[in-house]
């Protein structure tokens, strides 16, 4: 279970139980004490008012007035929704576009200023285009659910990605690889990165690549991804989309 997978566990359980040991919290995640104190903490770094009450029978409650902050997203989660809305205008099936850019509008102002630096970051790497009509999509298989947050870490650090890859003849290499750019042609979303192996840029579909990990060693330059002229950055796209 991953650390946010763990922290709605406990969040879900607090305001269920009203309040908790630190042991029964604990118990529904599976996780140790320590690495509980650690989810908890990292709770409250968010900003969710979690009371400690001392003494026999006390334990941990949530605090009704941080409630509201449930709506409270990461840059990943906002960066997710993001790409679903390009994607969905970039395959004509968006029938309430300005609802939604209204709505991401409103939830990028909620994010901290840090935040809003990195959900810029990400975007600049965001690409989106239009599918081939003769792109066979039989071999469509799912992506990996770790994949997205480590696309983060590696573009927002500049590092590069290890990960095991699997071609379209089915046979699986390990690759390490300097990510560039998220490309997204629906239904298929292609990790673009220079592969020094090769000397080249190579594009990976996501839902071929296993076991993604960023490799945290010196930062590598950002290259200009030589992209056909139907793809552009979703910068351009949300320019386009915007009524006169």
């Amino acid at each position: 279970m991953t650390p946010h997978a763990r922290q709605e566990v406990i969040l879900r359980h607090l305001r269920r139980a009203g309040s908790a040991t630190l042991q029964e919290i604990a118990l529904s995640t599976g996780a140790s004490r320590r690495t509980t104190l650690r989810d908890i903490g990292s709770l409250r770094e968010q900003g969710f008012l979690i009371h400690g009450d001392s003494g026999r029978g006390g334990g941990l409650r949530l605090d009704p007035t941080s409630m509201t902050l449930t709506a409270r997203l990461s840059v990943t989660e906002v960066f997710a929704l993001l790409i679903a809305v390009a994607s969905l205008r970039a395959a004509g099936t968006l029938p309430f576009g300005s609802l939604a850019d209204t709505g991401l509008s409103k939830i990028e102002r909620a994010l901290a200023p840090e935040q809003v630096r990195d959900f810029r970051s990400l975007l600049d790497c965001l690409h989106v285009g239009q599918l081939s009509p003769l792109q066979d999509l039989k071999s469509v298989g799912q992506i990996d659910p770790d994949l997205l947050a480590s696309f983060e870490r590696a573009f927002l650090s500049r590092c590069r990605m290890r990960f095991c890859y699997t071609d379209r003849r089915g046979e699986t290499s390990a690759r390490e690889v300097e990510p560039q750019a998220l490309l997204v042609l629906p239904p298929l979303w292609y990790l673009v990165a220079w592969d020094p192996s090769r000397d080249g840029f190579r594009h990976f579909r996501t839902d071929r690549i296993a076991a993604p990990v960023a490799v945290n060693d010196l930062p590598f330059r950002r290259r200009r991804v030589p992209f056909e002229k139907d793809i552009c950055p979703y910068a351009e796209l949300e320019r386009r989309a915007r009524p006169a």
